[in-house]
């Protein structure tokens, strides 16, 4: 079977959720046919996972302006712009809905196996570039398929892929055959099943990001809610605790992402959870009570604990784009251009740079990595930056390249001015904040646990 001429084609856009319903939308309005590949069953499947979890951007934050137009004529009506999303809202009243307006241009149970271009290897040159994107998925059937596209833009997230416990990026030893005491996801504690396996128990969370301070102050909330039942938390950081440990605070523009910092900072404050710091795990053992002992790489070894939460990060998927000629940072494994921009170890002082086609190009022409999957393993991503990422890339394909390179995004200050440092250091994040700016004042909270962590 040949292929179809390119320039009849649609763009596949891989993912239906926030950054990839958003590609649609801007591809339709620029009279593009789009095709989007979901692998879940319903639109927004990842957030789907974490729906009990409140989003810290309000609503005039999460949704995109090609979409509100694709909307507008469904009879949908916008949520107020000044509240707060949970996970299962922004799914029900907008990612569905727009799933529903694009009709059948969204494909559910359809996941992607491969990307390629048609005939060619990644290393082939020989008439690379006029040859149209070929897709190989599965669907929910089992099946196997082939499609032809004009070009691929990637929006399938990271959700799937989460960094795991241990420090060196490898999983710990013991960690996978602790499966059954170890979760990657900030457990939803409204349900009596969840609230059960962590009240009365001792819970390590491992990590020092938004979703580590949630965990931490829904663990607070149960053993307030289950007052001597022993319900507690053993907070395990890899750094030292600074100024800037607890985010931008009252100082956050966005300001429900700063409470997170600061529920987290009282979770310590009142006694119920201990920071432990300077603990990078190495391997996760069962005592004789079959409880978890976390080991650090220094031989720390830290009271047992009845179950772990790992919120470390997360990672892109690249597996199947292994055909593909991606230019990507060997660090980050974001796109080279955009990798200065977002990578930690260099600064995390106020917003990301305004960034579009040219920072998210590849030597592969006509392939995007947008959203969450754009940034590879750095974190805060906020939904802003992928609908300008979309509408920046769509005018490029469209031909309108003045529009593609006049990126404009304000995003809102963290309120913090550090980064982790080269590396993640307890002493010099103590003394610098790890940063590129003024150095914070070192916090003293909570006591610390008795056998050190981190």
């Amino acid at each position: 079977m040949n292929a179809p001429a390119t320039t009849d084609l649609p763009v596949v856009v891989i993912g239906a959720g926030p950054a990839g319903l958003a590609a649609a939308a801007h591809l339709v309005e620029r009279g593009i046919e789009p095709l989007v590949l979901e692998a879940g069953p319903a639109a927004g499947a990842a957030v789907r996972e974490w729906s009990h979890v409140r989003l810290f951007s309000t609503w005039g934050e999460v949704t995109d302006p090609a979409a509100e137009k694709l909307l507008a004529p469904t009879g949908w009506i916008k949520p107020d712009a000044a509240t707060y999303p949970s996970g299962g809202d922004w799914v029900e009243q907008y990612l569905q809905p727009l799933a529903d307006a694009l009709g059948d241009r969204v494909r559910y149970g359809a996941k992607v196996t491969g990307v390629s271009r048609t005939g060619r290897d990644r290393i082939v040159d020989a008439d690379r570039d006029t040859q149209p994107f070929v897709l190989h998925l599965t669907t929910a059937e089992g099946g196997e398929e082939r499609l032809f596209a004009r070009a691929v833009i990637d929006a399938s997230g990271t959700w799937t892929t989460p960094s795991p416990a241990g420090a060196s990026g490898l999983p710990a030893l013991g960690e996978k055959s602790a499966a059954d005491r170890v979760t990657y996801r900030v457990p939803d504690f409204k349900d009596p099943a969840v609230r059960a396996r962590y009240a009365g128990k001792r819970t390590a969370v491992i990590g020092s990001g938004a979703s580590a301070f949630t965990a931490l102050a829904y663990l607070a909330d149960l053993a307030k809610a289950e007052d001597g039942s022993g319900t507690h938390a053993l907070w395990i950081l890899r750094r030292g605790i600074s100024g800037s440990t607890f985010g931008g605070g009252n100082a956050d523009q966005l300001p429900a992402r700063g409470a997170l910092g600061l529920a987290a900072k009282a979770a310590v404050d009142s006694g119920h959870a201990d920071a432990v710091t300077g603990f990078r795990t190495e391997a996760i053992e069962r005592d004789t009570d079959s409880r978890l002992v976390l080991v650090g790489e220094d031989g720390r070894r830290l009271d047992p604990v009845d179950e772990v939460i790992v919120l470390t990060g997360f990672r892109p998927d690249l597996a199947f784009l292994s055909e593909i000629r991606l230019g990507l940072d060997e660090r980050l494994q974001a796109p080279l251009e955009l990798a200065p921009l977002i990578d930690p170890n260099q600064h995390s002082c106020g917003t990301v740079y305004p960034h579009g086609h040219r920072e998210l190009s590849h030597p592969e022409q006509g392939v995007y990595l947008v959203g969450m999957k754009s940034y590879g393993r750095a974190p805060t991503f906020l939904a802003l930056t992928g609908y300008e990422q979309v509408r920046s890339i769509v005018a490029a394909l469209a031909g309108d390249i003045d529009s593609a390179d006049r990126v404009e995004l304000t995003l809102p200050e963290t309120g913090v001015c550090g980064g982790a440092g080269l590396f993640e250091q307890p002493e010099a994040a103590e003394e610098t904040g790890g940063g590129c700016c003024a150095a914070p004042a070192t916090l003293t909270i909570g006591a610390p646990a008795s056998s050190g962590g981190c």
